[in-house]
């Protein structure tokens, strides 16, 4: 599948959250900066894994949080409440390595708090979803009217809370 735009890893991941705030992500309105919630994550992945080389950037594209034997992919998460969302991501990133030639890939999701993890792994069916996915995430982000808002028990602890509802 031939793509116009680069499409990262947390475009994927926000695409399941809202697509409202994929769309200020892609258009270079980011929250995250001031977000509890980030900053606790990000705090959660200093502390986890030491031992390992994290944050492997790969074509400015994918961002894995760390990698064992070459074939793992681990993805660092601090709740399971977005477990779907993240699923998926982790999904596009064995695809995206995939379509660059990187074979028999899993990934684990980790979460550190819950001492909980989660095997994910791809199959045909995914590809072909995420295919899809792909084409709805290009048509979101190159429209020029964002995406309606979905009035989420989720929303309250968004960081694009504000521009959604005040």
């Amino acid at each position: 599948m031939k793509q116009n735009l680069k499409i990262t890893g947390i475009m994927f991941y926000y695409y399941f959250i809202c697509k409202r705030k994929l769309w200020y992500f892609r258009n270079e309105i980011q929250m995250e900066s001031n977000s509890e919630a980030v900053e606790i994550g990000k705090l959660i992945d200093e502390k986890s894994y030491k031992r390992d080389r994290k944050h492997i950037m790969i074509n400015e594209t994918i961002n894995i949080d760390f990698m064992r034997n070459r074939k793992v992919i681990h993805e660092i998460k601090k709740s399971d409440s977005m477990e779907e969302a993240s699923i998926w991501q982790v999904k596009y990133y064995i695809y995206y390595l995939k379509k660059h030639g990187v074979e028999d890939i899993k990934a684990i999701l980790d979460y550190p708090k819950l001492k909980k993890r989660v095997d994910v792994e791809l199959n045909k069916d995914d590809e072909e979803e995420i295919e899809k996915i792909l084409l709805e995430i290009e048509k979101i982000v190159r429209d020029q009217k964002m995406p309606s808002i979905i009035d989420s028990k989720i929303c309250k602890k968004c960081s694009y809370y504000e521009l959604c509802y005040i």
